[in-house]
């Protein structure tokens, strides 16, 4: 998806446009085509202005975006101004540039978020195609109660009772390592809990994230452990943003807390202490990671923010505090970092990593997850979190966010105490000479 194809498609597109517009009369031109150019520059403005006021994303959008938003609505407006009149081939061209700029628009769309890195990953989303190393949970209890090891990791389809968040959820996903299966009961191991960005399936970080082969990896290496992954739904629906926080668009933080840690304590033996749990997030993931681990000092003992924000966004201040929270200022507080991360005053044996793409130098206007990671940091660090702000190369999208958590797993493994893995201490934060070096290969 970041190769040949779009601009294949996009060619395609633009040669559809050309072919449906030209050699028609001087009358039809300058009656419909100004009428066309309206309709798609006032498509491509509406939906940059609801990216923009709805907050969606701190990483400015491609230009090719809404060029090809734009031409789809154009596509669709010489479609309809020009049927009646127009030869049956037209018809035909007129009719196929519609769906390949919308098409292209998809694609410049992907290159932004890197959503879908590959077509056959697309593929198996969209046609809900088996997860990696996914079995079912009576294969599963056979396996462990027989002392049956695998040779990877396995990827359980669960169904996590919400009575005492009352949030409506898809369902979720459990990854077991080999060592999970070497004796009955299971060995209380560690457990990490995964969230995804703000449009998100909880297959997400195992199809787009490649983190089954990051875990399978890690565990070949040390024998068979590491820890069991949690793959939650922190949005009950793919366009519902909750930032994981209780308010009006759900109780997504009990959902987490409540219903999803005494699950997997219950059910798959894990270990119940603080000390053996942590959180990892993407994007608006890495905001969630943030936020449980400072309001819950208690339950996590460990967090990887991957590019996350300064607190809970929907939009301005003044918007997310409308939108997530009904207008009550003071549940906002009660969510926001660093206003819990004041509040609460000296924490104990808590830790973070923090990862941002590129620079970790702020960049005014640019680069938003710097400042929030350098912010939330510095302020975690005067009230006893050890933290560390790491910076590598890439955009912020889902190929970053792989990288990121595969660099992050060894210390994190560690720190929740993986049996066989050593603690390691937190990077010391890279210059941009050696940044700028990376990226140049």
């Amino acid at each position: 998806m970041h190769g040949w194809l779009p601009a294949t498609v996009q060619i395609i597109a633009a040669v559809a446009l050309i072919v449906a517009v030209s050699r028609r009369s001087g009358r039809w031109q300058l009656r419909w085509l100004p009428w066309a150019a309206i309709v798609g520059c006032s498509l491509s403005a509406s939906a940059y202005w609801y990216v923009a006021s709805q907050g969606l994303s701190d990483n400015p959008a491609p230009h090719t975006l809404w060029i090809w938003i734009g031409l789809s609505g154009f596509a669709l407006a010489v479609l309809v101004a020009g049927w009646r009149r127009a030869r049956w081939w037209r018809r035909g061209v007129s009719v196929a540039a519609f769906p390949l700029s919308l098409l292209s628009a998809a694609l410049a769309l992907n290159l932004w978020v890197g959503y879908f890195p590959t077509v056959q990953t697309a593929w198996n989303q969209l046609t809900a195609g088996p997860l990696p190393d996914q079995t079912d949970e009576v294969t599963v209890t056979a396996m462990q109660q027989e002392r049956k090891i695998p040779a990877h990791g396995t990827v359980v389809p669960v169904q996590i009772s919400d009575a005492a968040s009352g949030f409506r959820h898809r369902g979720e996903l459990v990854y077991l390592p080999p060592a999970w299966f070497a004796t009955n009961p299971p060995p209380p191991l560690p457990t990490v809990m995964m969230i995804g960005g703000e449009f998100n399936t909880p297959a997400d970080w195992l199809r787009t994230g490649q983190a089954i082969t990051t875990i399978d990896d890690f565990a070949a290496a040390h024998h068979g452990y590491a820890p069991v992954f949690v793959f939650v739904d922190p949005g009950g629906a793919f366009n519902n943003d909750t930032e994981c926080v209780n308010g009006s668009r759900g109780n997504a933080a009990d959902h987490l807390t409540k219903d999803v840690v005494p699950y997997m304590i219950s059910k798959y033996g894990v270990s119940p202490d603080r000390a053996h749990w942590g959180i990892v997030g993407w994007s608006m993931g890495g905001t969630c990671a943030v936020d449980l681990a400072v309001m819950h000092p208690d339950m996590f003992t460990a967090f990887e923010d991957i590019a996350g924000d300064i607190g809970p966004n929907s939009g301005n201040k003044e918007q997310t505090i409308s939108r997530l929270f009904g207008g009550n200022a003071d549940a906002w507080a009660a969510f926001d970092p660093t206003t819990v991360i004041a509040r609460h005053g000296p924490y104990t044996g808590l830790a973070g990593w923090f990862d941002v793409n590129g620079s970790t130098t702020p960049v005014p206007e640019k680069n938003d997850q710097a400042a929030a990671a350098n912010a939330l940091c510095a302020l975690g660090s005067a009230n006893g979190i050890n933290c560390a702000v790491v910076s590598q190369p890439g955009k912020h999208d889902w190929p970053f966010a792989s990288h990121a958590f595969a660099a992050a797993l060894p210390w994190l493994a560690g720190k929740i105490g993986t049996p066989g893995v050593p603690q390691i201490p937190l990077p010391a934060p890279p210059t941009n000479a050696s940044i700028e070096q990376t990226a140049a290969k």
